[in-house]
Parts: C-alpha cells; sequence; structure tokens
C-alpha cells in the first residue's frame, strides 16, 4: 500500500518547536513522548525532565510525571533523528511542493505524486486543511508565541512555567548547555517586549549567547473535519488549541498511530472519530486553562492555587500526560 505523506518545509516556527518535543516548548516534555521516540525507534539525545514546575515571582510548586521522565529534545535533533529512522526502513523522502491535489474512489493524487492515501502533516497554519475547505473560522481570543534558545547549563530538571500578568514563559533544558525559552501571549509583539513581565527569569540569563527567535501564530486553529476523502490530516494541521499543556507531539504521535490503523482498515471515514476521542481531555482542560487565564481574577490565581493543592496540581499534570 502506498501512502503519501506532506510535511511543511518552511522556515516559520511550528508550534511543536515552541514549547516541546513539541509546540512552544522545545523539548519532549510528557513521560509518554519519549516511550513514543523509542517504540519508533528513535533515541534522540537531549535532557532528562522530571516534570512540571509552576512559578509566579513568589511561590513554586512541582508535579513529577509519575510514569517516567520525559526529555527536553531540540527540534532539529529530533527532526534528524526520525528521518533517519524513516530512511532505514525504505521510506522514500522527496522535496518538492503539494500542489492540485484531486482524488478519486481509489487514489490521491497531487502534483505528479500518487497513492492510495494523502496523509497531510504540513503544519499549524496548514495550505492543504485551506485548500480542502476544512479550515473553520476562529472567532475567540488569539494567542501567539516566540522561542529563544539560550546557551546556558539548565539549572532545572522540570519544565519551568513562569506566569505572569499577560503571558507565560516556558523553559525546557534541551542540552547540556542550551535551554528553550517559549513566551505564549495573546499579544503579538517580539520575544524582548514580553521578556520583561518575568524580571527573575531574564534576570538569570542576562548576557548569556542566544539563538535567532522563532514565532508562531495565532495557535488556535478550527478545523470542521480530520478527514475529506482519502486526505487525511495529522499533526497541527489537524487543529491547535494551545501549546500550554505541551502536549503538541505526544497528540501527533497518537493521531499518526489512529491513522494508520484507518488506512491499514481501508476505513478512513473513522479517523475524525478517532481523534475527537484521543484528544478530548486535552482540548478540555486545556480550553479551560485558557479560559481561566483570560481572566485576570482568576489567572493571578493559577499559581497560588496549584500551591495551595499540590496533590491536585500533579493529579492534573498526569492526567494530560497520559
Amino acid at each position: 500500500m502506498r501512502i503519501l505523506a506532506s510535511g511543511s518545509q518552511r522556515s516559520s516556527c511550528g508550534v511543536a518547536e515552541l514549547v516541546g518535543c513539541h509546540a512552544l516548548r522545545d523539548g519532549c516534555q510528557s513521560p509518554t513522548e519519549p516511550l513514543e521516540c523509542a517504540f519508533l525507534g528513535v533515541d534522540p539525545n537531549g535532557r532528562p525532565l522530571r516534570g512540571i514546575r509552576y512559578l509566579d515571582g513568589v511561590r513554586h510548586v512541582d508535579a513529577t510525571f509519575r510514569a517516567g521522565k520525559g526529555r527536553g529534545v531540540r527540534r532539529t535533533v529530533l527532526s534528524a533523528a526520525m528521518r533517519d529512522a524513516a530512511e532505514e526502513v525504505g521510506v522514500r523522502l522527496v522535496r518538492d511542493d503539494i500542489r492540485n491535489i484531486s482524488q478519486d474512489e481509489d487514489s490521491v493524487r497531487a502534483g505528479p505524486f500518487r497513492a492510495r492515501y494523502l496523509a497531510a502533516a504540513d503544519g499549524l497554519h496548514s495550505p492543504i486543511r485551506r485548500d480542502l475547505g476544512l479550515a473553520r473560522p476562529d472567532r475567540g481570543p488569539r494567542r501567539w508565541g516566540i522561542r529563544r534558545h539560550i546557551h546556558v547549563p539548565p539549572w532545572t530538571d522540570c519544565v519551568e512555567v513562569h506566569w505572569s500578568s499577560g503571558g507565560e514563559a516556558y523553559v525546557t533544558p534541551v542540552d547540556d548547555d542550551c535551554v528553550g525559552i517559549a513566551i505564549l501571549s495573546s499579544k503579538r509583539g517580539g520575544f524582548d517586549a514580553h521578556f520583561h513581565e518575568f524580571p527573575a527569569l531574564r534576570e538569570r540569563v542576562l548576557g548569556c549567547q542566544r539563538g535567532a527567535d522563532r514565532a508562531a501564530g495565532p495557535l488556535r486553529q478550527r478545523v470542521a473535519s480530520r478527514a475529506a476523502g482519502r486526505v487525511l490530516l495529522v499533526g497541527d494541521a489537524a487543529g491547535y488549541t494551545d501549546a500550554l499543556t505541551g502536549e503538541g507531539l505526544g497528540l501527533a504521535f497518537g493521531a499518526a498511530e489512529l491513522l494508520v490503523q484507518c488506512v491499514v482498515a481501508d476505513r478512513p471515514g473513522d479517523y475524525d472519530r478517532q481523534w475527537r476521542r484521543m484528544t478530548r481531555r486535552y482540548r478540555a482542560l486545556t480550553a479551560a486553562l485558557l479560559r481561566a487565564g483570560a481572566c485576570p481574577p482568576l489567572r493571578a490565581g493559577i499559581v497560588p492555587a496549584a500551591h495551595a493543592w499540590p496533590n491536585l496540581f500533579s493529579s492534573v499534570v498526569n492526567l494530560l500526560a497520559q
């Protein structure tokens, strides 16, 4: 069976790059993602992550991953490892534009390519999703993300989430001499324009060498369906809520497994329903946290509440990590 998979080659930052081996922190954040990488025969170099830490400048609280440590990995390192693994098992990789998609009862055509199915993994602002009429307008509050690599030895074995009145800063150790800092906010602007909201974090990395800034957004992407005939959307192209909980790659790996099962069974119509079921918990918890974060009094109470009820905070973190 021949399957055509389309991925984005554009240089703009993807959500998965911003926060994790995922969408706006820069490394695998949940303990499930290293397991899925291992299942694929991929073992990229990175930093072990014990859990999640919330901070607000006054207090902090930790939630340890119960299922095992996660891993912070640079996007380029993960991408290279996955590309090598694909080539080792005989996957043919071709760099070309996917245009003029058409399909019939038995196959899909995309430019010069023809296959039984097309898996569209072409990113947050998926051109294939748009061209197929699957994108839906979003009239809710918008959020953007911007990421910077700071060349400094990691000071933590957790993903740190620093909360301010206007956004969050996510710190992910990704190498022995590097951390990724991603800022999510409802306001557009450069990295430094937002970084002043996190004075303690800013002071810690002041004067350190840094890489180029990468941005993505708006983050929320509504999708009518993940399937249009024999074209199936996967990854950020399948729709996105927010990078706040850092589950981007975990969801992408899970959706890819569902996609394969539907393709093998020749039941592409089942894919959207199964995707919705798999992501229901993530979408509900992320949406609830976003609603709380959009209300200033509730936002100010998020870290104090997590600090006051650490067991509840830990349970929520590990619920998302399952």
